[in-house]
């Protein structure tokens, strides 16, 4: 008895589907924009996205200028952003941010157009231009909407995408230090690199170990100059080790920190003095 009931539940649910499967093909090849309205966004209330996002693509240049134009490309690119199309949907919104300045969900569309850009960036790893887009769409965002319900995520997701360029541009100068055990030659780079880190992360997580590393190449770079540059250089590295100890009086790094100083300190008592030019 019971599968027989589920059976012809099964085939109730069925008819329905096909019933409106049929009425979503006829709206779609009709030339009703009224019809095709009404369907997309009784479809778009449903959560069918993908059919009611073909329907608003249709019938939104139809709507340019009337009233329910607004309404219509908020829901596109809405549909779009459900869809997980968030390339489209960054654009739709950027779309209905400059249309629609004064519409009442110009804030709503500003942080979901941001938030587009947030979910196409990629691993830390990869090239970050898109986590640019999605930093700089946020902080617009932040700036201009500072009562918005959506303020605190943003934040957080601003957060998230600045920590990840932090960790690229340390793991980039970290790598150039590794290479440098190797190659002398990747010193002066690795150099560069930390200094670029400390002066646009001042508050990074990864500031010490920054420091630390930077320390540590410049004393290979001048342990490994020329006799007339190697007491410069190791002051200079002399300086680094400084500022990590100022930074970071009890360091993870004191111990390795220590014995690099011990090795300058030794070495430029065998070299004459030179003065920096």
């Amino acid at each position: 008895m019971f599968l027989k009931i589920r059976g012809i539940l099964s085939f109730i649910l069925l008819i329905g589907l096909l019933g409106s499967c049929s009425e979503y093909q006829k709206v779609l090849k009709n030339e009703d924009v009224k019809a095709k309205y009404e369907l997309a966004q009784k479809l778009y209330d449903e959560g069918d996205y993908k059919r009611s996002n073909r329907l608003f693509e249709q019938i939104a240049p139809k709507y340019v200028g009337k009233p329910q134009g607004e309404r219509i490309m908020f829901f596109l690119a809405d549909s779009y952003f459900q869809r997980k199309d968030f390339n489209m949907a960054g654009y739709q919104f950027e779309r209905f941010v400059k249309s629609y300045p004064k519409s009442e969900k110009v804030a709503q569309a500003s942080f979901l157009g941001a938030k587009c850009y947030y979910m196409l960036s990629p691993e830390h790893s990869l090239d970050q231009a898109d986590t640019d887009k999605a930093l700089a769409k946020l902080q617009t965002f932040i700036n201009a909407y500072t009562d918005s319900e959506y303020f605190p995520e943003a934040n957080q997701m601003a957060k998230e995408l600045t920590t990840k360029k932090e960790r690229k541009a340390y793991e980039i100068a970290k790598q150039f230090n590794k290479l440098g055990k190797f190659d002398l030659s990747f010193l002066v780079p690795a150099i560069a690199a930390f200094d670029n880190f400390v002066t646009d992360y001042p508050g990074s997580a990864y500031m010490e170990k920054a420091l630390f590393y930077r320390f540590e190449s410049a004393t290979e770079y001048g342990m490994n100059s020329t006799n007339q540059m190697k007491p410069i250089r190791l002051n200079e590295a002399k300086l680094a080790y400084g500022l990590l100890l100022k930074q970071y009086p009890e360091t993870e790094f004191l111990e390795k920190a220590d014995k690099l100083m011990e090795k300058i300190n030794k070495e430029l008592l065998g070299q004459p003095s030179v003065e920096a030019k």
